[in-house]
């Protein structure tokens, strides 16, 4: 949702500003970025790549797409402004030249490149960037938080947008201009059918057909506009949710690339000798929220209880190394460290496991004895096995408390109601952009509850803050903000913490020249300008 997904960084890599450039044989020496060894031989063209998703996608649509998985086929389909290079810093693709900002960070001016086309034959042109940053305000999708900050935007020609802000907004380089470009006049000729029958963009790959739950087809698009065209023929996704069988299709050659390694199949793909692991710092923060609204953990003091409850380092050891790493903000680890936050200190806020002072609190705080805690989960073990351990400090003060698993539809449909019915606690992850603001705003500000927010918690001063943190202009009057709102929120346990996941991809050895992302959501990336995947034949 918005800039991220449901479910600061490393330093700048090698680019030239063209989205395309190079000869797309992989950008560095060759066999450094290949998924297998790739024997020092050229690239050969053909064939089709079988990439093992841990989710099936549901719409294709980026206006209106917020989940990893949709996401990950839309980044083969659609194209941004903006694209993000090896890290996530975002150059030039669509778009000419970086924008021209005036006017004290509140003015825009971007230029468009001489050629792109969506694949019906149309040339992509500010009219189109126009609508496609507009469109999600004006049907009030759950992505509208990326640019909602926008006031007016001007078509100045064929190949100009002049976008003007209602306030200066510090990320609106990095999460909004990094958004798809979608053709205005196929979309609106045809809203459903454009989001899950015949999605139209100006990628290299074109959509050829799926069903929701076994398979997504892509095809290579002879006619992409960009300098160099996929070696790939196909491109096909197909989810496999359970972590142990997406292994075995990638030993079997099932699949070619499984995306999703997790603790309990990593060491069976590090060490074979047919497959290699890809793992990157992953732009991701997990985490148990809390019911601010009704029941029992509408209460700081029972949500305080609670963290006694568990030794969350105890259950990021057990259940999430190596494949991810322990995290004590709501911020993912690389962007902590690119903003230099005082992490050491916000490690000090949580408490140490004490059932005894649980118990003590609940009792306390008037909860009875009989009352059954419900936390919800999506169709994810490692966020279950979080819940469980969770559960189970509860169990040990000797209150009743069940872990739900839902499958994703039912799953987003209840955690953000703030009906104790439904739920105390869910466990969920937010994949968002290099930013702090993609985090803080998107899972507490008020204004996003009910779409990205279901802990409901207030807070009136610290609503303020986030509104200042998100547009101001200077860095540090941002970070100074930022490390006064995160320990609030700490403190205040409206959500536990938990962990970062690292993003890890498991590749078979004929496959060359793959490279994993660390944004989940433009994996597979099998052409840029540093990387054009191929096959041994």
């Amino acid at each position: 949702m918005t800039a991220g997904a449901i479910a600061g960084c490393a330093g700048r890599g090698s680019d030239d500003g063209d989205g395309t450039a190079g000869d797309g044989t992989g950008g560095t020496d060759g066999n450094e970025t290949d998924g297998g060894d790739g024997g020092g031989s050229e690239p050969v063209s053909g064939g089709e790549l079988v990439y093992s998703q841990q989710v099936s996608p549901i719409e294709f649509d980026p206006i209106v797409v917020n989940d990893i998985y949709s996401q990950q086929v839309c980044s083969q389909v659609f194209e941004p402004l903006y694209a993000y290079d090896e890290s996530t810093n975002p150059v030039p693709h669509l778009a000419s030249e970086e924008p021209t900002v005036e006017r004290d960070g509140t003015r825009y001016v971007v230029e468009l490149r001489d050629g792109p086309r969506f694949q019906n034959g149309d040339p992509v042109t500010a009219s189109d960037v126009k609508y496609s940053l507009l469109a999600p305000v004006e049907e009030e999708t759950a992505n509208a938080p990326d640019v909602e900050m926008i006031d007016t935007i001007e078509v100045v020609d064929d190949r100009t947008v002049q976008i003007d802000l209602q306030y200066g907004y510090g990320p609106f380089y990095t999460l909004a201009l990094t958004r798809n470009v979608v053709p205005e006049s196929v979309r609106e000729e045809d809203k459903d059918a454009f989001n899950l029958e015949s999605p139209v963009g100006s990628g290299p790959f074109e959509f050829d057909d799926w069903t929701e739950g076994q398979f997504v087809d892509l095809v290579t698009w002879d006619d992409y506009w960009g300098d160099t065209l996929p070696h790939l023929d196909r491109l096909r996704f197909e989810p496999v949710e359970e972590s142990t069988t997406r292994v075995v299709s990638l030993e079997t050659g099932q699949s070619d690339v499984a995306d999703g390694i997790t603790p309990q199949t990593w060491e069976t793909v590090q060490s074979a000798d047919n497959m290699s692991l890809q793992s990157e710092p992953g732009i991701s923060y997990y985490y148990i929220a809390f019911n601010c609204n009704e029941g029992p953990t509408a209460d700081p003091q029972v949500r305080e209880a609670i963290d006694y409850a568990v030794s969350m380092d105890q259950a990021v050891s057990n259940f999430i190394e190596p494949a991810g790493e322990r995290n004590y903000a709501p911020v993912p680890l690389p962007v902590a460290d690119s903003w230099d936050f005082p992490t050491d200190e916000w490690a000090d806020i949580g408490h140490d496991r004490d059932t005894d002072r649980t118990a003590e609190l609940l009792s306390d705080a008037g909860v009875p004895e009989d009352y059954n805690f419900r936390i919800i989960v999506p169709p994810d073990d490692l966020r279950e096995q979080i819940g469980v351990s969770v559960s189970n400090g509860l169990n040990e003060a000797g209150y009743d408390a069940e872990v739900r698993r839902y499958d994703w539809g039912t799953f987003l449909d209840t955690y953000d109601t703030g009906n104790e019915d439904d739920y105390n606690m869910y466990a969920l992850g937010w994949l968002g952009g290099p930013d702090p603001d993609s985090y803080v705003y998107n899972l507490f500000h008020d204004g996003q509850i009910g779409a990205t927010n279901g802990t409901y918690y207030e807070n009136d001063d610290l609503m303020d803050d986030i509104i200042e943190a998100r547009r101001a202009s200077d860095i540090d009057e941002r970070r100074e903000l930022y490390e006064s709102i995160i320990p609030t929120v700490l403190e205040d346990r409206v959500h536990l913490p938990s962990y970062s996941l690292r993003v890890s991809i498991g590749v078979r050895d004929y496959v060359n020249d793959f490279v994993a992302h660390p944004r989940s959501q433009y994996n597979p990336r099998v052409l840029s300008n540093y990387n054009n995947v191929w096959l041994d034949q």
